[in-house]
């Protein structure tokens, strides 16, 4: 905006000082374009600036019909046509004046969209980076669901935008609210729709029957038409900026649960749109009722993957290994994963249990599966404890490497770590291995003297139990304690003797 005072000194300096337009500009400190519309505004005709020619002026007829046809018709190509009818301009200016003469939409106008309580949920997926989790790299997405009426918001982070944890994240909002809405609106997300030519959808059959279950109806957004979901659209952006940005976590449920107590409290706690002379908790309070009942039982929305496990007892499901039982090898199987849980099927026989990891190519194992290898393949021993022992502590390879070269025995060394492994622990026996190493001194007895320094440092004394063989003979063998009584009688028959020696001399 141009004050009173600039307009009354550029209307002066134009009437009375006769400045030209430019010097004007100049003076005044304002581009010349306002100088013009000041002047245009006040009724002074002469104001126009008079074009110089210019070395497109042959061409502007051919630009603008081109133009009119193919409007999206790239600068690129427009130069090379008018370089081959003759043109002779640099790149650079051309851009600029296609763009002044390229065809522009005009402005569209919008209806305000308004909804009854309990009609209508928007839903969306927001990405918010990446996790580092041990050696994976997860991406970190969040799943945002927003009444339309009362805006009320649901907030849940997962490591992928997978459709399970897009059901997850759906049945998870109706159980936070007591119901769904009668309609979700979704944009083309992945998770959602499979296909779509022009006005036809096709929709993925696992949502449909998810909407089945829960008696909402699922609907597109129009193709590049983020107004019909501008709801669900400001709620992210309100969550990058009120929940997300410097904010400090643990691990994914702290997190999400962090979201929660943001959802319940920060944000129910703002005006509410629609009505501002509610709080969006008092809002969703009145749409509350107006949701859908939910069904009596959850839709299954656990991952199902058939796996194929090899020569090995071990299943791979989404980067990471788990133990099966050794008679199974050589299958394949049937994972069922919940977020915390991994189940392993044979036929509807479960036959392993885990914890789920979110690593990469992390060993997740049962000891019993691989207790029962053992013993039926007593080969497996040696193998078992080395893959044990590079687990446990990773530097160890480093030395059994350094071994080799020396050409030093594996085997006792490999039983020697394994019982300070068992004695010591992984992260102890992790730091003296790396300081042997650092020391040139890669042995297992250099490794056992750091832990008993350690030991005797933090004033505890270094006591190894001793291994004994596992032979029946000597497991079970009886030692009998001996009567101290009888050192008496040797030390007095001693004295005896040493007294008839006396008397002999």
């Amino acid at each position: 905006m141009i004050s009173p005072e600039h307009e009354a000194k550029i209307l002066r300096f134009y009437h009375v000082e006769k400045w030209p337009i430019a010097t004007i500009a100049r003076q005044v400190g304002v581009h010349h374009g306002a100088v013009r519309r000041v002047l245009a505004q006040s009724g002074v005709t002469a104001a126009a600036h008079a074009r110089r020619p210019s070395r497109l002026d042959p061409y502007r007829a051919f630009l603008q019909q081109t133009l009119q046809e193919y409007p999206r018709l790239p600068a690129s190509r427009l130069y090379e046509m008018v370089r081959q009818r003759g043109y002779r301009g640099g790149p650079d200016h051309f851009r600029h004046l296609v763009s002044l003469h390229r065809p522009r939409p005009a402005a569209e106008a919008y209806l305000r969209l308004r909804t009854l309580p309990g009609e209508q949920a928007q839903v969306d997926w927001a990405n918010f980076g990446t996790l580092r989790l041990g050696a994976a790299q997860r991406p970190l997405v969040a799943f945002v669901m927003v009444l339309s009426w009362s805006r009320q918001i649901f907030l849940r982070f997962f490591l992928n935008a997978r459709l399970e944890n897009f059901l997850r994240g759906h049945q998870t909002a109706f159980a936070a609210w007591g119901g769904s809405a009668r309609v979700l609106l979704y944009d083309n997300l992945k998770s959602a729709v499979l296909e779509r030519r022009g006005d036809a959808i096709r929709f993925h059959p696992t949502l449909l029957a998810f909407a089945g279950h829960h008696r909402f109806e699922p609907r597109p957004v129009a193709v590049c038409r983020g107004n019909e979901k501008g709801r669900v659209e400001r709620a992210i952006q309100y969550v990058r900026s009120s929940f997300f940005a410097a904010r400090n976590w643990s691990d994914l449920d702290d997190l999400n649960a962090q979201a929660k107590q943001w959802c319940e409290g920060i944000a129910a706690d703002r005006r509410c749109p629609g009505d501002t002379t509610l709080s969006v908790r008092e809002a969703f309070a009145q749409e509350q009722s107006a949701l859908l009942a939910l069904p009596p039982t959850d839709y299954p929305t656990d991952e199902r993957q058939p796996v194929a496990v090899g020569k090995t007892p071990y299943a791979r499901f989404d980067g990471n290994d788990y133990s099966v039982p050794h008679t199974r090898v050589r299958r394949t199987l049937v994972v069922i994963a919940s977020p915390h849980q991994v189940r392993l099927l044979d036929g509807n026989e479960v036959v392993a249990l885990h914890r789920r990891s979110y690593g990469h190519l992390e060993q997740i194992e049962d000891a019993d599966h691989l207790a029962a290898l053992v013993t039926a393949k007593r080969e497996a021993t040696k193998h078992r404890g080395l893959d044990r022992l590079h687990q446990a502590a990773p530097s160890s390879q480093h030395l059994h490497q350094r071994l080799a070269q020396r050409g030093a025995p594996l085997g006792s060394a490999t039983k020697e770590l394994l019982r300070l492994l068992d004695h010591y622990g992984a992260d102890e026996l992790e730091q003296a291995i790396a300081e042997a190493l650092a020391k040139d001194s890669p042995h297992p007895h250099t490794v056992r003297w750091i832990l008993e320094r350690q030991q005797r440092t933090r004033g505890a004394l270094p006591s190894l139990p001793v291994a004994l063989p596992d032979d029946p003979r000597v497991r079970d063998l009886t030692v009998k304690p001996h009567d101290l009584a009888s050192y008496d009688t040797l030390s007095e028959k001693r004295d005896h003797d040493d007294s008839d020696e006396e008397d002999g001399q």
